[in-house]
Order: C-alpha cells, then sequence, then structure tokens
C-alpha cells in the first residue's frame, strides 16, 4: 500500500451545482475554492479562501476552475491534505493524483472515458 493510497475524493450533487472534497493523510479543511461560469459560459470567475499556513488553495483554485470550464456548472472544491515531511517529488505526485481524480470525475460526468 503506498503512501498516498487514502487520497479520496468525495462528490455531492446539488441540482446543476456540484460539491466535492478531497482529503488525503489527516483530512482537514485546508482550502475552498468557489468557480462559476458568466453568462456567455466562456469566462470561469472563482473565489479561494484558505486556512492561514495551507496551501491547497494552489490546488483548488485550478481545479475547480476546471470542472467549472468542462461541465458549465457552478462548482465547489474543498481541500485538506496532510501528511508529514513531505519532499518536492510527493507534493508533486499529490497534485498529479489529484488532477486525475477531478479529470476522472469529470469524465464520469460527462459520461465518458477519460
Amino acid at each position: 500500500m503506498g503512501r498516498f493510497d487514502d487520497l479520496g475524493l468525495k462528490a455531492v450533487q446539488l441540482g446543476k451545482d456540484h460539491l466535492l472534497v478531497i482529503t488525503g493523510g489527516t483530512a482537514h479543511i485546508g482550502a475552498a475554492s468557489m468557480a462559476y461560469t458568466e453568462a456567455d459560459e466562456r469566462i470561469v470567475t472563482a473565489q479561494t479562501a484558505a486556512v492561514p499556513g495551507h496551501k491547497e488553495h494552489r490546488l483548488t483554485d485550478l481545479l475547480v476552475r476546471k470542472i467549472s470550464r468542462e461541465l458549465g456548472i457552478t462548482a465547489l472544491l474543498v481541500m485538506g491534505i496532510h501528511y508529514d515531511g513531505l519532499d518536492p517529488e510527493e507534493i508533486r505526485e499529490i497534485s498529479i493524483q489529484t488532477e486525475r481524480m477531478i479529470d476522472e470525475y469529470i469524465a464520469g460526468v460527462k459520461g465518458v472515458n477519460p
């Protein structure tokens, strides 16, 4: 079993909107980002809040924009991932895994293979 096997995504659909939560390691709320499409659906606006000292907002802002743009919906992504003593390569691996989870989620909603 790998160090990051407990990374997970939970999602709730609220009408047309989507609430997603990604946690791993010691679960918590580190950051939350909400994105929505403007009237022409080409412009995505996002707002992010982060707990001081946490870095999840670097992922939530980019990923929630992708969700909103790809699905044309309002989305809220909450993330709390904590593992002790991460090196830069491990941080990159977590980033890759969370992006993969979002890509798979989007594909599932669209009904296509990622």
